[in-house]
């Protein structure tokens, strides 16, 4: 079965697809607003998807990162239910930059393993997701070396009459696999001059059930066995009544927004954004797996009675001032913002009463942004500069359960002051050559960023400093062509640089990075800023507007690239720590790096009701050791992909569609990064695929009801590098309806 299913995506991987049907048709009809301002697709040589409102409502995803992966474009990693990290070109977490309404999220702490920040966006408030694959620092600086994610949320509606105008929508949702309950409702009350939003989201998310037919070599894969249940404040590991049920994966999230837009004139508009997003505690179930030795005896146990994330509170507020026909530019756009972000973790280990460890997190972050656009001739420019000043608090305690003494612990970073600040000047412009039929896309942008950190008690790990500073500097660019061919045939290169520098988590950050191998990564204060030099070619054909496929490949040659690797802490290659000698590991800088692949689409309308689509994409990534040897990278995913068919006819659509993962082998594991080979069978990740459905039928034209079953087989999987199952058969209905 495998083999023919592999076979049939070998047979596509020469095509392409945008193909979620609702990306539009004419290639010259989709607006992005990757260069700052409304621009149409087809002018940039940059390959972007577009993700609409119609499209986010459809799919009906429980969260932003499933929303990314049910495109079949974006692989995402998941350690627990509550977490999800997107993967571009080989690139995750702190590689790949999260934007939401222009205001960069990441921050002076984003890791280079693997996220979760990104459900903290609201998906059910989105007006479209943008995806830029490829460098992208010209335009957004520092951080985007295998791309960028940028959201934006819906904005309140004016009213064209004297009447007050009111719209809005309420909806429900019901899934099977977690007993997921979310309801969401938001209000746009506008006049002539003033407009308010206001929504609310509020989602329960209990244990997820994954699926109950096994890979037939790995009959237990990922089986939940046993767990560790506290009584009375007494652990005991006990069995798990239900393997396929991952107990402690559950929890809940609520995400508020609300947004005031005064429009002063035709061309002058002011806006307040305000963000709120919180969680109660949310489990780390891959840890809460893991084993160790107890008791002196030679078996195993679970090592961890407790370990979690407390609360994730993401608080933003932004003023932005928007203007037409001012001065020189065309358009001019402004912006103030301030984040505040709370994160901590919280662990015990069994039997442990004598340490219960929390770790937290504060980050005030406040930033701005001034954007311009000129159009002259055949000329459009975008030119800018904006900042972003971190200013980080760690603090740590250990707490003994049995006579509540409180005492200072190591803390996750610096304990001292933490501050990262970044300051950027840019400009991009496009040249229409040829009867518009030729465009130029180049740009440049000069980046400057500065780090400071103390170790205010160094006592715990008697580091060779207390103090961390750095100060880099870069220039990036880009350059492309778009060949507008014929009508329905459409070329691009694109060359372009990323810049990355290291910031405090990469720094300074001392954590556990293994339980089964041993491993403790400290902190190197001599790595340098990491650096992508990209080439990428681009086709998209289309015929009589019924077959359009798209073929993209790309090569990055990645410098000083950040890889974990054996290291010595005051001359000694292992430390104990918390009981036990482990192999010490820093991040270091790698010369020798690349990352390859290509994405491929098709799409295909058989007719007015019925349309094909397809979607697969390969990535190959390696780095070369000191020793010569090469190695791969860490976070380079399986080949994946996406096949189905839609329908629709009147009130009703429909859509039978494949999911699917090729094997990532043990020897293709990075054997010192964050690819959590311990969460793997001995021979790697399998391959799997799921057929899943789901429909959407009008009651009425602003009522709809929608329902799907994912994993129609109950396969059991997981996504590579996850320590966390999938869900089996999944039954989900919606009702939605708008106002």
């Amino acid at each position: 079965m495998n083999r023919i299913i592999i076979s049939a995506v070998l047979l596509l991987m020469s095509f392409s697809i945008m193909a979620q049907e609702d990306t539009t048709k004419n290639l010259g009809e989709v607006i992005v607003y990757a260069n700052k301002f409304a621009e149409k697709k087809k002018n940039l040589a940059q390959k972007i998807d577009v993700i609409n409102s119609k499209l986010i409502a459809q799919v009906n995803t429980q969260n932003s990162g499933d929303l990314l992966i049910s495109t079949g474009n974006i692989f995402v990693q998941k350690s627990q239910q509550g977490g999800s990290s997107p993967v571009l070109r080989g690139f995750e977490a702190s590689r790949v930059l999260l934007v939401v309404d222009g205001i960069r999220m990441n921050n002076a702490i984003y890791r280079s393993g693997h996220l979760q920040n990104i459900i903290t966006i609201d998906q059910n408030m989105l007006e479209s997701v943008e995806v830029l694959y490829g460098p992208s620092s010209t335009i957004y600086g520092s951080d985007a070396l295998g791309g960028v994610v940028s959201f934006r949320t819906k904005s309140p509606k004016f009213s064209v009459t004297n009447k007050i105008l009111t719209t809005g929508s309420l909806f429900g949702r019901y899934s099977s696999a977690n007993n997921e309950k979310t309801t969401h409702f938001d209000l746009s009350i506008g006049g002539k001059k003033f407009a308010w939003l206001q929504s609310y989201t509020f989602s329960n998310f209990g244990d997820m059930k994954m699926g109950s037919k096994y890979p037939d070599k790995y009959p237990a894969f990922g089986r939940r066995d046993s767990l560790v249940s506290i009584q009375s404040g007494i652990d005991n590991v006990i069995v798990n009544t239900n393997k396929n049920i991952q107990e402690f994966s559950g929890y809940k999230q609520w995400d508020i927004t609300q947004k005031f837009v005064y429009k002063q004139s035709d061309k002058i508009s002011h806006q307040l954004n305000l963000q709120l997003s919180n969680s109660n505690n949310v489990p780390r179930y891959d840890r809460l797996q893991d084993k160790k030795n107890f008791g002196g005896s030679t078996g195993t146990t679970l090592r961890y009675a407790e370990w979690y994330y407390g609360p994730q509170k993401r608080n933003l507020a932004s003023y932005q001032l928007s203007v037409l026909k001012a001065g020189f530019a065309d358009e001019i756009s402004a912006n103030i913002n301030y984040q505040d972000i709370v994160e901590s973790r919280q662990t015990r280990e069994y039997r442990r009463y004598d340490r219960f460890d929390s770790r937290k997190e504060h980050l005030k972050i406040w930033g701005f942004n001034i954007d311009a656009r000129k159009k002259w001739n055949k000329n459009e420019l975008t030119f800018g500069t904006d900042g972003q000043f971190n200013n980080l608090k760690s603090v740590a305690t250990r707490t003994n359960q049995l006579t509540g003494t409180v005492s200072p612990l190591d803390t996750r970073y610096p304990n001292g002051k933490n501050n990262m600040n970044y300051f950027g000047l840019f400009a991009q412009h496009i040249y229409k050559i040829k009867n518009d039929k030729l465009l130029l896309n180049d740009g440049l942008r000069f980046q400057f960023v500065s780090l400071h950190s103390t170790i205010a008690d160094n006592s715990f790990f008697n580091l060779p400093y207390t103090s961390i500073d750095q100060n880099n500097v870069a220039v990036t660019g880009n350059l492309g062509l778009v060949y507008l061919a014929e009508k329905d045939l459409r070329l691009t290169i694109n060359l372009s640089s990323g810049f990355r520098a290291p910031n405090i988590d990469d720094l300074s950050k001392i954590f556990e990075s293994s339980t089964s191998a041993k491993q403790i990564v400290v902190s190197n204060p001599d790595i340098k800023p990491e650096r992508t030099y990209n080439i990428e070619l681009g086709m998209n054909k289309s015929f009589a507007d019924k077959v359009k496929f798209e073929l993209m490949g790309f090569y990055t040659l990645f410098k000083n690239a950040l890889v974990k690797a054996p290291f010595q802490l005051n001359g000694n290659d292992s430390i104990l720590y918390n009981g036990v000698m482990s192999q010490v590991l820093a991040n270091q800088n790698r010369n020798h790096a690349y990352v390859a692949g290509f994405s491929s689409n098709i799409s295909i309308d058989f007719s007015d009701q019925f349309t094909f689509y397809s979607a697969l994409t390969y990535t190959y990534g390696r780095y070369k050791k000191f020793t010569g040897e090469n190695v791969p990278l860490d976070h380079i995913p399986p080949f994946y992909g996406k096949s189905g068919i839609n329908f629709k006819k009147d009130k009703f659509y429909a859509e039978l569609f494949a999911f699917y993962n090729g094997w990532k082998k043990i020897k293709d594991y990075n054997p010192d990064g964050e690819d959590n080979g311990q969460y793997a069978t001995p021979d790697g990740m399998p391959s799997w695929f799921t057929l899943n459905w789901r429909s959407n039928y009008n009651i009425t034209p602003k009522t709809q009801i929608q329902f799907a079953i994912e994993n129609i087989f109950d396969r059991n999987y997981r996504y590579f590098a996850s320590g966390f199952s999938a869900p089996g058969r999944n039954f989900i209905i919606a009702v939605r309806t708008a106002f």
